[in-house]
């Protein structure tokens, strides 16, 4: 029951730092895929270097048990979800999580939003035979870097960890580096 309250309470305290940075804005979002305002590209950019620095630094230190991290299977269902989990986010201006956030935030669309996603996960559960004999499903566990002891690829040969605080480091620094707009805002576009 504690971990259910647990992740309520995180879940909670995650929907509001969204909502309060934009992303539950189609709008915001809008701007971002369009590269007119990148200021919430910047934000998430710098979380998830942050994040993985805490993490990969983390189980540098021993502070981070390895054996808690999960590494899903690389299959050509991944890539082709990815396309479409992209080609919805741009139509609807929300991906799964800003999208549950704008509901909860009283947004009318978002719960539309929300209740197709929910269709679409009951569509590929009814289809989810079908899919899995079409081998698009089948595949292997790799990484870009070694996990010791993982028993499956590491692409780049390099230590994991090591790997993954370089990455963290490349996505705080092009957080940082990143203009504030790529495109020039249309004339007569309102002003943010």
């Amino acid at each position: 029951m504690t971990t259910i309250i647990l992740a309520i309470i995180i879940g909670a305290a995650f929907g509001a730092a969204l909502d309060r940075i934009g992303a539950t804005s189609p709008n915001w979002i809008g701007r971002m895929l369009t590269l007119t305002n990148l200021h919430l590209m910047k934000t998430i950019l710098l979380a998830i270097g942050v994040g993985s620095a805490l993490m990969f630094g983390g189980q540098t230190l021993g502070l981070v048990e390895v054996a808690n991290m999960s590494v899903k299977t690389a299959y050509v269902g991944v890539a082709i979800g990815g396309l479409l989990l992209g080609a919805g986010w741009a139509a609807a201006g929300y991906c799964p999580g800003t999208g549950v956030a704008a509901a909860a935030s009283g947004r009318r669309d978002a719960w539309s939003f929300v209740a197709g996603g929910l269709l679409g996960a009951a569509a590929y559960m009814v289809s989810y035979p079908a899919w899995n004999g079409s081998g698009l499903l089948d595949g292997a566990k790799l990484t870009l870097g070694e996990v010791p002891g993982a028993g499956y690829p590491g692409l780049t040969g390099l230590p994991g960890d090591i790997l993954g605080l370089v990455m963290a480091a490349v996505m705080i620094a092009v957080a940082f580096l990143l203009p504030d707009r790529i495109v020039s805002r249309p004339a007569g576009a309102p002003a943010e």
